[in-house]
């Protein structure tokens, strides 16, 4: 078939090619993750959710009672975002056991969901199929999306549920319904209880009721939208009013205004999020080129003055703001928080390839294909060292003797584990609650303790500590030594 005639068939046909094509061949592309255990990049975010998951799943099943395995003595709660993916997926746990596939496999699904929603939001903004088709195409295989789209993150469902929140507006826009105002409301609320950045697309449907107040005849519209926003703050609002007060010493909280925080530190990760992060996790290389034509399109033909795009802009003003405030804790590595970015970025990519599509110069044209065509490529070749169990991205013998190390002690037994800097990574592997250490730093003194607050094994991987002569005569006997993990049983 010739490209000219694969692309008609995919311009006639694009709700077809997002529910069916790009599904079909998103599992071709992910199918060697869906059986891999956590691994690689962010490894210590995907065991800390699925730790809470598990935990739904096995001890405790109510909501509001998140808990982590690094615990100490105590019953593990611990608020930050409100659980409510989590204890979704421990719904399918409570039905079919606990399988890691089952997190995998609902993470996935609310991917394609996501990218259902930005073909719906492209066609409500844009009003072009073929724009909403490469708006969703593009969007999939960004890399960042792409790799953490079968991690159990709860970023992915705030996406989603952000997306379709924007979605369901525009919709509103085009078909005044007060069903579409109610979805957006519950969409934009779940987004921002799954992660509160999120709570920032809620300025999309207040924006807009604001002009509506300067404008004769509207302000009976403006105010309808805007309280029905605010009735869909309030779950939110009451949620983190709650948890937030004990976040201290969260350096989410204190933003760029935490101590020890310099301007030099925060150009520096700005400059590395803007020539590597931006173009290469975010957008793909492939897709750059489309980016630039677009926000060079917004600017050249005042598209910033639709009102449909007016609430776009003053959000993702306000996402800006809000990634410069945590810009040291985004650094230049945690591109999952930059989620709230998506659904801005890649409406100007679909835009931007819309229009060269378009173009009179077959060249331009030609070139806009090959690059579509390119953005599985490219996203694979970036993310085809992920999933690599290999190089997990902690000290590989916790994954590989995984099974003998869960069952050297039971499971319901508080055991000190490390070293672990991420407090989060060895006790999922292990099964274990207990206390956690990293870097060394554990002493005689601080381990008493911990055996008189409960603890009956130490698991470690550091003979800095297990050799330390203060210690050795708090240990009763080695249990296992697989590679460099030593089990001991702890003096009583």
């Amino acid at each position: 078939m010739r490209l000219s005639n694969l692309w008609h068939v995919l311009n006639v046909k694009p709700l077809i090619i997002v529910l069916v094509f790009i599904p079909v061949l998103s599992v071709f592309m992910h199918w060697r993750a869906f059986d891999v255990d956590l691994v690689s990049t962010h490894v210590w975010r995907q065991a800390q959710t699925q730790s809470t998951i598990i935990s739904f799943y096995e001890e405790d099943f109510n909501i509001l009672n998140p808990r982590q395995n690094a615990r100490g003595g105590n019953d593990g709660i611990f608020r930050m975002e409100f659980p409510i993916m989590q204890w979704g997926f421990a719904c399918f746990y409570k039905l079919f056991g606990n399988h890691l596939i089952i997190s995998r496999i609902l993470t996935f699904l609310l991917g394609l969901c996501s990218v259902w929603g930005m073909y719906v939001l492209a066609r409500a903004l844009i009003r072009e199929k073929t724009a909403a088709l490469a708006t969703a195409w593009a969007f999939n295989f960004s890399p960042a999306f792409f790799y953490y789209t079968v991690n159990p993150l709860p970023d992915n469902f705030a996406l989603c549920c952000g997306i379709w929140g924007i979605a369901f507006f525009f919709r509103w826009h085009e078909k005044p319904a007060t069903r579409y105002l109610l979805l957006t409301g519950l969409f934009l609320s779940l987004a921002a209880l799954a992660k509160l950045p999120f709570v920032l697309y809620f300025i999309i449907p207040v924006v807009p009721a604001l002009l509506d107040f300067w404008q004769d005849g509207k302000v009976a519209v403006g105010r309808r939208r805007i309280w029905i926003a605010l009735l869909f703050l309030i779950p939110p609002a009451a949620w983190y009013a709650w948890v937030i007060p004990g976040w201290s010493g969260n350096g989410i909280v204190e933003g760029i205004s935490a101590e020890g925080v310099s301007m030099r530190l925060i150009f520096g990760y700005m400059l590395d999020n803007l020539v590597s992060v931006l173009p290469e996790m975010l957008l793909n290389y492939a897709a750059v080129p489309f980016f630039i034509a677009g926000l060079y399109l917004l600017f050249k033909e005042q598209k910033y003055r639709d009102r449909r795009v007016i609430p776009m802009a003053a959000c993702g003003m306000a996402v800006v703001a809000y990634f410069i405030f945590e810009i040291n804790m985004i650094a230049n590595v945690h591109d999952y928080y930059l989620f709230p970015f998506m659904p801005f970025l890649f409406i100007l990519v679909g835009f931007g390839a819309w229009r060269i599509l378009r173009s009179r110069n077959s060249w331009w044209s030609g070139l806009a294909k090959l690059l579509l065509i390119a953005l599985p490529l490219t996203a694979f070749l970036r993310m085809q060292v992920r999933w690599d169990v290999e190089n997990p991205g902690f000290n590989k013998d916790w994954l590989d003797n995984k099974t003998a190390l869960r069952a050297a002690a039971p499971k319901n037994t508080l055991c000190v584990v490390g070293n672990d800097l991420s407090y989060c990574i060895y006790f999922y592997y292990i099964d274990k609650k207990g206390w956690p250490f990293g870097a060394d730093r554990l002493n005689a003194e601080q381990l008493n303790q911990m055996i008189g607050e409960g603890a009956r094994y130490l698991y470690s991987d550091s003979r800095t500590i297990d050799e330390n002569k203060d210690i050795v005569p708090l240990l009763d006997s080695l249990i296992l030594e697989k590679g460099s993990v030593r089990v001991f049983r702890l003096k009583q």
